[in-house]
């Protein structure tokens, strides 16, 4: 997966035809000019460990979470996120902020899942979308 994140990077700044999911990839990255350099230099970061006690942000994790807020904004899975979506990016300064703020839920409750060795809990996930939009944090 990691290669075809640093794909679809180089193919976009290369000015290449890209597919849906490149044209995606690339424009979340484009958001984060931070990690550009990392994505160009694939013999680097290809098998690379982003340890966070070592104040390390996995860049391949951090996108990926931004794709899937988009892919769940626009399947509206679970159900009700979209709307969820609209309310927490009218409080926040803007999209990309408010995909940020979503994805500390999602992180959380992915987390919650894999150390329980269960699924993750769209209700819980929903709810802590729900705080968001009340102002509280997740």
């Amino acid at each position: 997966m990691r290669r075809f994140f640093i794909d679809a990077w180089n193919k976009a700044r290369a000015g290449e035809p890209l597919e849906a999911l490149e044209r995606q990839i690339a424009e979340v990255v484009r958001q984060h000019p931070e990690y550009h350099d990392t994505l160009t230099d694939a013999d680097v970061v290809e098998d690379k460990d982003f340890p966070p006690e070592a104040g390390q942000t996995n860049p391949f994790l951090h996108l990926g979470l931004h794709l899937a807020i988009l892919e769940q904004i626009t399947t509206d899975r679970p159900p009700g996120v979209r709307a969820l979506y609209q309310r927490i990016t009218a409080k926040a300064r803007d999209t990309h902020q408010a995909e940020h703020e979503m994805m500390e839920c999602l992180a959380f409750g992915l987390w919650e899942a894999q150390r329980a060795g269960r699924e993750p809990d769209e209700t819980a996930y929903i709810e802590c979308l729900r705080r968001l939009t009340a102002g509280a944090l997740p």
